[in-house]
């Protein structure tokens, strides 16, 4: 009984140093590495300076400010559809955000942890106006752009041949290079998740009033992040970082007043905030690691308005990303 006790003691502590040797990699090194895409309006992408904004960064500053206290202590590595997998799986990357769509098999194959989906998306088409297209029938031998290596080439395949539609598949393996062909009038039709597609035409389209996003969408497309399995610590911090930044929209907590909330005599406050509890220091953190990831750029709220949402050139509805209580699929598991 003893031997037995002895090496569940050590399983449990290989298990335990395993899972932390991502959080302890990073502590060491002072700097997160986030794996990010080329360039996304509105979740990825750098600005002229060439500094990444967008609300796949804002997580990334998030995570390094709960972490390391400074959402400055981020190295951006900018990753296409097809190596962004093998970036997480070879240690290139400690976390891969990169509106990056979950699925069955990314799921089960690739060696991955999918955590909580911080963007509900669907597959969407854009159309010159001056097509005429008003829904997808439409576009019936139409040819249309779509990433090479994405969700989107399947679907695309498969809503084709469910619905009779024969559209001639344009493949690039660079959305830079997809938008430019389209929007240069190769395609009659680009095809990507609908909140992408509004970020090209108000980034890249040469007069964005001369195209339409059409309103039906073909598939569910839930973005997240990964991480590397193996790594419940590690995995755990980038769970709970979103459920905070959830949890602090739907207590009222903001980048502006999340010093002040610290008094607040609330229990879920106190708890989220760590004026109260454990909760930081059961994954290895500061009790306070979300006050830091708060004040690095807000509540889920504001990061969404900021980077997609209204206040952006994207103009984005809440829709199924608004909180639970207003309608939409945000929702906090609760801290206790």
């Amino acid at each position: 009984m003893r031997n037995v006790l002895i090496a569940a003691s050590l399983l449990v502590a290989g298990l335990s140093s395993a899972s932390a040797a991502t959080l302890d990699t990073i502590k060491q090194r002072g700097t997160l590495v986030c794996g990010v895409s080329t360039g996304f309006a509105g979740f990825s992408a750098p600005d002229s300076q060439g500094n990444f904004k967008g609300l796949d960064v804002d997580y990334c500053r998030a995570l390094a400010a709960g972490i390391l206290g400074d959402p400055a202590k981020v190295r951006y590595v900018a990753l296409t559809a097809q190596n962004r997998f093998t970036a997480l799986q070879s240690g290139e990357i400690d976390v891969l955000y990169r509106n990056s769509t979950q699925t069955y098999l990314r799921g089960t194959t690739l060696g991955l942890r999918q955590g909580p989906v911080n963007f509900y998306d669907g597959q969407g088409f854009v159309v010159k106006k001056d097509l005429g297209v008003k829904e997808l029938k439409d576009l019936k031998g139409a040819t249309v752009c779509v990433a090479q290596g994405t969700t989107h080439e399947v679907t695309l395949g498969d809503y084709g041949r469910a619905n009779g539609i024969d559209w001639k598949p344009l493949v690039f393996d660079r959305p830079d290079t997809m938008y430019q062909t389209f929007f240069g009038g190769r395609c009659d039709a680009m095809t990507q998740d609908a909140s992408a597609l509004a970020g090209a035409v108000a980034t890249a389209a040469p007069k964005a009033d001369d195209y339409v996003v059409l309103p039906q969408t073909i598939s569910k497309e839930p973005l997240g992040p990964f991480t590397r399995n193996g790594d419940e610590v590690w995995s755990d911090i980038i769970t709970w970082l979103h459920y905070g930044l959830v949890e602090a929209e739907e207590l009222g907590v903001t980048q502006a007043n999340v010093d002040e909330m610290t008094k607040s005599q609330v229990p879920a406050i106190q708890r989220l905030l760590g004026a109260s509890g454990d909760l930081g220091s059961r994954l290895g953190l500061d009790n306070k690691w979300l006050v830091a990831a708060i004040k690095a750029g807000g509540n889920y709220g504001e990061i969404f308005e900021r980077n997609v949402g209204k206040a952006s050139p994207l103009k984005l509805e809440r829709g199924l990303n608004g909180t639970w209580s207003k309608g939409g699929l945000m929702y906090a598991i609760p801290f206790k």
